[in-house]
């Protein structure tokens, strides 16, 4: 790592427990506590989103950036990457997190030719490797920007022109070796403008073929250079393309099921665009972990009162908490983790706000965590569930299930025995007070 420090007067955040008074510190993150055998490092698996944390300058669609930053400073682009690089290892150090996500375009300037782009990428995940070697901090996933640039205005892989198609591939070809390179455990699949904004000039069909081809490209090109990470699928519905074909987990399964795809991809699942589709966050977490496909987690949230994408640092305890229970139900997140996906407020332009945040996010879910343990150990909603579908147990409702049973059968039952169905009862209300017994 480089000798220059950028955070001087911040140490390595601690664990000092609830009642400290010191804001820079862990209230309920204690890396090292081990539960079931495993540390909270290695349970929670927090990973730091590059592009938010050290390329994120406070702009909004409404005005231009307010965050100066230190490592900024300088004239050759390649050597302020490099600068930007060690800040930010420095801060994953002192945040104590494991994991850290990039975009191509996040980590290494883009050139005025692909070959130029491809030495920056190439001289910037070289400084990488050497920095992840002397940290012990891991690549939980890397993915290609197929976005930002206006040859994607209509799109990367769904675009109408073959060029950019091609281009597009290349891109990602070249995304996927730098993630090998530094031992990445997932490969990113987000198509922001993957989609349309007016059907006049749209064959939906003929888009969708297309980004099924290059899925699996994508595929195919992972097994000739051995790369065996987790490839995932981030869903979102909107914003900046009006619809896009990823528009939440539902849609995309029954996109990779059409296409011979499923085997191959699970979900990268971000709050914020699972408020925008209209979901709750731990819906889209149930969807996924249903169908066998619950991979990563983009760990952010939305403000509810304004219509885009925020990308804030959620510190909702209980809706973190509704999460994790679904998260551990289903199995956990194998290769995936929690990354910060979540950027700092316009007005807060100090380096000690950087800290601030993730030690909220940080602290929020590792509390999370806790509580969902402790409801799942307990089992008092697991039974409610389990009652109120028993009738699926056993006799007709059994038949039902393993479908040795039909239609005539049914109504032949109800006509003689069974009669009007009784009322039964759903008791949210009940149950969302018990909720509250364990957050309160």
């Amino acid at each position: 790592m480089s000798k220059e420090t950028f955070f001087q007067n911040i140490g390595t955040i601690a664990y000092e427990g609830p009642r400290t008074e010191k804001a820079l510190a862990f209230r309920h993150y204690n890396p090292a506590e081990v539960i079931d055998g495993k540390t909270m490092k290695e349970h929670m698996r927090f990973s730091i989103a590059y592009w938010h944390a050290f390329r994120g300058v406070g702009s909004d669609p409404f005005g231009p950036g307010t965050i100066v930053r230190p490592w900024e400073q300088g004239t050759d682009v390649v050597s302020i990457a490099k600068k930007r690089m060690d800040a930010a290892f420095e801060f994953f150090t002192k945040i104590e997190s494991p994991f850290w996500c990039f975009h191509d375009r996040d980590i290494a300037p883009e050139g005025a030719t692909l070959a130029e782009s491809n030495k920056n990428l190439d001289a910037i995940v070289a400084h990488a490797k050497e920095l992840q070697k002397a940290t012990g901090v891991k690549l939980l996933w890397g993915t290609a920007n197929l976005f930002s640039n206006p040859r994607f205005m209509c799109g990367a892989s769904t675009n109408p022109d073959a060029h950019v198609f091609a281009y597009s591939a290349a891109q990602v070809k070249k995304a996927m070796d730098a993630t090998l390179e530094l031992g990445g455990e997932n490969y990113v699949f987000w198509g922001g403008r993957e989609g349309y904004e007016t059907m006049l000039n749209t064959n939906l069909k003929r888009e969708q073929d297309h980004l099924a081809a290059f899925m699996h490209m994508a595929v195919d090109y992972a097994k000739s250079i051995g790369f065996k990470g987790q490839f995932l699928i981030e869903p979102k519905p909107k914003e900046p393309t009006k619809h896009q074909y990823d528009f939440d987990c539902a849609t995309c399964i029954g996109f990779l099921r059409t296409y011979g795809l499923d085997k191959y991809f699970k979900f990268n699942i971000e709050t914020n665009h699972a408020t925008l589709a209209g979901h709750t966050f731990q819906h889209e977490i149930e969807v996924a972990a249903a169908a066998g496909m619950l991979g990563s987690i983009d760990a952010n949230t939305g403000d509810l009162l304004v219509g885009w994408d925020t990308d804030q640092f959620n510190t909702d305890v209980k809706e973190l908490t509704l999460a994790m229970v679904s998260i551990l139900r289903g199995g956990g997140l194998g290769t995936g983790g929690l990354n910060f996906d979540a950027k700092l407020r316009r007005p807060s332009v100090d380096a000690e706000d950087l800290f601030h945040a993730h030690i909220g996010g940080m602290d929020s879910y590792a509390a999370a965590f806790k509580i969902a343990r402790r409801i799942l150990a307990e089992g008092k909603f697991e039974k409610f569930v389990a009652d109120r579908y028993s009738s699926y147990d056993s006799g007709y409702g059994k038949d039902i299930e393993q479908r040795k049973i039909g239609f005539k059968e049914l109504e032949q039952l109800v006509l003689t025995n069974l009669g009007e169905p009784k009322l039964r009862s759903g008791k949210q209300e009940y149950l969302e007070n018990l909720l509250n017994t364990y957050l309160c």
